[in-house]
C-alpha cells in the first residue's frame, strides 16, 4: 500500500463504514479511481475490489458517451437494477467514483439520498483534487 492509497483509505474508509451501516440494505460500497482503481472500500468477501473497479470503469465509460450521444447532457449517475439488488454509480469531482451495492427491495430513495450525502462528505475531504 501507496502512502497515498494508505491516506485514501485512512480518511475515506471511515465514511464507507458509515455508509454501509445506515441501513440493512446497503450491502458493499466502495471509491475507485475513474480509470478503474478501486481505492478503497467496505465489501464483502465474496466481492473482489479489482474486479468491481474494474467493471464500474466500463460502465462509466459507456454511460457517458451514451449520456453525450443522445444529448442528455454530464453524466450524474448510473443505475443497475437486479433481481438480487441494485448497484449505484455517482461521481466524486472528475477523479473518483462512488459505488453502492443495496439488497433487492432497499429503499432507493433512502439509497440515493446517503449516496449524494456520502459524496458530498468525500468531495469536501480534498483528497481526491489532486490525484486519484
Amino acid at each position: 500500500m501507496t502512502a497515498n492509497t494508505k491516506a485514501i483509505d485512512d480518511a475515506i474508509k471511515p465514511i464507507l463504514t458509515r455508509l454501509n451501516s445506515v441501513s440493512k440494505d446497503i450491502e458493499a460500497s466502495a471509491i475507485m479511481s475513474r480509470d478503474g482503481h478501486t481505492l478503497t472500500s467496505v465489501l464483502g468477501n465474496s466481492v473482489d475490489p479489482d474486479r468491481l473497479g474494474a467493471m464500474c470503469a466500463s460502465l462509466l465509460s459507456l454511460a457517458e458517451k451514451t449520456s453525450k450521444e443522445l444529448d442528455r447532457g454530464a453524466l450524474k449517475q448510473v443505475l443497475i437494477g437486479g433481481e438480487k439488488g441494485s448497484i449505484l454509480l455517482l461521481h466524486i469531482g472528475a477523479n473518483a467514483v462512488l459505488s453502492i451495492v443495496a439488497k433487492a427491495g432497499a429503499n432507493l430513495g433512502m439509497v440515493f439520498v446517503e449516496a449524494k450525502k456520502t459524496a458530498t462528505e468525500i468531495a469536501n475531504t480534498g483528497i481526491f483534487t489532486a490525484s486519484a
